[in-house]
């Protein structure tokens, strides 16, 4: 079992040191969450709670994830990053590649796409991108960043985004993986159809179970479940034991996201304190004989 520590409800300016300390102590990835702005008025449903309310309040620190990537790669050796996840949708696609194919060039490979449809309106309409159909053009978005990304001319044209040959240089120094958050059918689908995974957040774990249990059969119904597979989740009622991650490599979830200070109940803690909680945390769980 792979272990992803979220820097979310973490001071921005300690993520730095974070990421080095969890590198030390073991962790294999660290994620980082997207968004470009917080409105002032927010009349959009937040799909991760029952009373549609956002976890995060507003100021709360959002550091471009592919500028920090580059931050944190710059000071670490081995550890991945992913984001968990980023709006796809909200961009235009050729920016995206730039960004993320520049990040994976200058980390040596260790960057993985998460990305989602997005749910915050205002958010899309700010950046003057279509609320409408943002799932459709996320999946040819998706064509156009593994296009792009091989190197050389390339051309696309699609229902959304049509262009002649060009060439992005550097290109990515391997493909970056690219996985689908969202536990909709329709994100559950688009998964296994396109992605090469899927993350999720939030769940028991006999709910994570059933969308794990549901996303393998819709590889099987297309034909994907022999490519390689990352499915990547956190637990909400069950400490990451021995046995709990023995269950959760058995139903096929290659990494853990996890919290280390979420895990104790806190939120923006010092940075001695968050740093001495990755190191239990790694002790724990991590560092088992």
């Amino acid at each position: 079992m792979r272990f992803c520590q979220s820097l979310m409800f973490a001071a921005a300016e300690d993520w730095v040191e974070l990421t080095r300390t969890a590198e030390a102590v073991g962790f294999d990835q660290v994620s980082l969450s997207d968004h470009v702005i917080y409105p002032d008025k927010l009349e959009s449903t937040y799909p991760y709670r029952a009373d549609g309310k956002p976890t995060f309040k507003p100021f709360q620190p959002w550091p471009d994830v592919w500028v920090m990537t580059g931050a944190l790669a710059a000071v670490t050796e081995r550890i991945r990053f992913s984001t968990h996840v980023y709006v796809l949708p909200a961009r235009n696609p050729l920016l995206v590649a730039k960004a993320v194919g520049t990040a994976a060039w200058a980390s040596g490979g260790r960057v993985l796409l998460g990305v989602g449809a997005g749910w915050m309106r205002e958010e899309f309409e700010v950046l003057e991108q279509p609320f409408a159909r943002r799932g459709a053009r996320m999946e040819e978005q998706i064509e156009v960043l593994r296009t792009v990304w091989q190197g050389g001319m390339q051309e696309h044209h699609g229902e959304f985004y049509d262009f002649d040959r060009l060439d992005m240089s550097p290109p990515p120094p391997e493909p970056v993986p690219i996985l689908i958050g969202g536990h909709s059918e329709v994100a559950l689908r688009r998964a296994a159809r396109v992605g090469d995974g899927w993350m999720g957040t939030y769940y028991g774990i006999d709910e994570l179970r059933a969308y794990v249990e549901r996303l393998h059969g819709y590889r099987r119904e297309y034909g994907s479940q022999d490519r390689p597979f990352e499915i990547q989740a956190s637990v909400v009622d069950r400490l990451p034991s021995a046995e709990v991650c023995a269950e959760l490599d058995e139903m096929g979830v290659t990494t853990l996201i996890t919290s280390a200070w979420l895990m104790e109940g806190v939120q923006f803690g010092t940075l001695e304190e968050n740093k001495r909680l990755l190191e239990r945390f790694a002790a724990t769980y991590i560092r088992r004989s």
